[in-house]
């Protein structure tokens, strides 16, 4: 069974990869003979075996858009899993009984029901109570076999999880940064909770299987064991797993450990269960967790350093948040100089002082986090003046923990949202300067006000130490705001974004004044209701922006780092003025809709 389970995924990579090529690309990688051959072939073995898996070519399932995901309640409630970082104390709870031991997957786990030998339902954990029923999305893995040759009512437990590789490749086609999904779990959470599962069919969802919960009139022999060997037979992925005792426990786990850099699965740790099945359940629960079941968790590689600094980040809610910055240090493969200390609380149970000695790790090994100060010298003070705006700052307490804030209404990094449209697209065009990043950018003081962002080449060697930057980014970022240099005066008066002046706006403003900036920002609010399209609301708004003398030194500080492109303002092709366009449908002799504006705004 085994090996006609492997041919059968083979004929259906080959296939699907022959289709694709065939339908999207206008490629072929096979004659059609040979895809028929390899048909006739994987038909014969799904006949045999009675498996046929969700994305053979042999079925078609439909995408389907539903309103709502049901609620439905397990039959036997889901209960999350104590866990130790101790071998011993793992080694301890095994005793003398044989064990089944891996992988603790890092997705969404999922209940799967099947009868007569056809999947019928699919079910989230949800709150381990009540989950939401995903039948329809499950349909569509990667791998979930439809079909099974065990025709009785069977109930399996299992994880959907999206590999790291796919992750990295889906969020490399998200242009904006902070769109980007934040881990592997995330994204398949989202994916597998989809009203439309072909949506769900792009991501790449894999099921793995990791125990029965109920197999009609199935002997396993009262062996976890023998389970998984048995849901391989009708044709699940199951975890990959290993039978221990007291004996070979230390080396399986070191197995595991080993091959964690190459797992392109994510996995939080390890699952430890009594391979004695009547055993196991003999136990019964605690209030939270079973007792036949156990979550191991590698021990935290922790690395004594140096506290080099405490900077504070303040945000668009103005909270500021203390981060620790120390002296660099290897962690699981990476090199750390930074870690959030989360709040005022924190910072002050851990006694900090600049020039302590801190121990340092990374929590699930991925975020740095400070564990311990040796030294508990006590020195760090909260700052008294926003990083920001300089004004006075607060500590609340809410629900028992401490939090710094601004208190200045007008602080500039509650602001951020002015900064994300000056540099969006139909304004100055900046690319590479997302609103995550100006947020950081702000926190750091590197930014105060427009003309900042053209000055920005001051702090290189700051920013390619930052995280998520180095030479490449930040060389890229200041080409192209050096390329924004370059402008229009509809560009920068939409991109100031002066209250109810959208795009359209700035274009009648700045074609009525002959796009001379002087013109533009000195209009009187009866010149600009004598516009076409121009009410007296927006006048009115438009006169008081520019009469603020703050904003008149801000924009005379962007004009000194500006150069405005020459516009043809001459009558002669001025055909369409005051001719109002609606484009619809297909379009020709142009690129694109854009395209057309362009020569329609040209001409008047």
């Amino acid at each position: 069974m085994d090996s006609k389970l492997v041919r059968m995924k083979e004929l259906v990579k080959l296939l699907n990869e022959a289709s694709k090529a065939y339908y999207q690309q206008d490629t072929e990688i096979m004659s059609n003979r040979e895809y028929d051959l390899l048909y006739d072939e994987l038909v014969e073995l799904e006949k045999e075996t009675g498996i046929t898996l969700s994305n053979s070519p042999t079925v078609k399932v439909g995408y389907e858009l539903i309103s709502n995901l049901p609620k439905e309640y397990h039959q036997k409630p889901m209960l999350s899993l104590d866990k130790t970082k101790d071998i011993n104390a793992l080694k301890q709870w095994l005793g003398s009984q044989t064990g089944v031991l891996s992988w603790k997957l890092d997705g969404l786990t999922i209940v799967l029901t099947y009868e007569n030998g056809g999947l019928v339902k699919a079910v989230t954990r949800g709150n381990g109570e009540v989950g939401e029923v995903v039948t329809n999305n499950v349909r569509v893995f990667k791998n979930v076999p439809l079909n099974i040759p065990f025709k009785g009512s069977l109930v399996i437990r299992g994880e959907a999880v999206i590999s790291y590789s796919d992750f990295e490749k889906i969020n490399r086609e998200i242009a904006v940064e902070e769109l980007k999904y934040k881990n592997p779990r995330n994204l398949c959470s989202g994916s597998v909770r989809q009203l439309n599962n072909e949506i769900t069919a792009g991501r790449n969802v894999y099921y793995f299987a990791f125990s029965v919960v109920h197999a009609e009139n199935v002997d396993f022999g009262n062996s976890r064991f023998n389970q998984l060997k048995w849901l391989k037979s009708q044709g699940f992925d199951v975890v990959e797993y290993r039978k221990v005792d007291s004996g070979n426990i230390d080396q399986t786990i070191e197995w595991f450990a080993e091959k964690i850099p190459d797992n392109d699965f994510p996995a939080d740790g390890l699952v430890l269960v009594y391979d004695d099945i009547a055993y196991g359940e003999s136990l019964g629960t605690t209030a939270k967790f079973p007792r036949d079941a156990i979550a191991f968790k590698w021990k935290d590689e922790v690395k004594e350093t140096k506290l080099l600094d405490i900077e504070w980040s303040a945000s668009r809610t103005g909270l500021i948040n203390p981060i620790a910055v120390f002296e660099p240090v290897e962690l699981e493969g990476t090199t750390v100089k930074r870690a959030s200390l989360h709040n005022i609380s924190i910072m002050e149970s851990l006694e900090l002082g600049i020039g302590d000695m801190i121990g340092v790790y990374k929590a699930n090994m991925i975020i740095p986090q400070v564990s311990e100060n040796y030294t508990r010298s006590g020195t760090a003070k909260i700052p008294p003046k926003c990083p920001v705006c300089g004004e006075e700052t607060s500590v609340r307490q809410e629900n028992g923990i401490k939090f710094l804030y601004c208190m200045n209404k007008d602080c500039l990094a509650k602001q951020i949202k002015s900064f994300t449209h000056f540099v969006s697209r139909d304004a100055m065009g900046i690319d590479g300067l997302s609103e995550a990043t100006i947020e950081k950018f702000i926190a750091k003081g590197f930014i105060k006000e427009y003309a900042d962002i053209y000055r920005i080449e001051r702090y290189r060697d700051e920013i390619v130490d930052m995280e998520g930057f180095g030479e490449k980014s930040y060389r890229n970022l200041v080409n192209s705001i050096n390329k924004s240099r370059k402008t229009n005066a509809v560009r920068l008066l939409y991109g100031l974004g002066i209250s109810n002046v959208g795009l359209s706006n700035a274009k009648l403003i700045c074609r009525h004044f002959s796009y001379d900036w002087n013109r533009i920002e000195n209009a009187s609010f009866e010149e600009l209701i004598s516009i076409k399209g121009i009410g007296e609301v927006m006048a009115g708004e438009y006169v008081k922006f520019f009469s603020n003398e703050r904003n008149r030194r801000i924009i005379n500080n962007l004009l000194q780092e500006l150069e405005f492109e020459k516009i043809d303002v001459s009558g002669e092709d001025q055909i369409f003025k005051d001719i109002t366009f609606v484009i619809t449908g297909e379009v020709y002799n142009y690129k694109n809709r854009s395209e057309l504006k362009k020569v329609i705004d040209e001409k008047g």
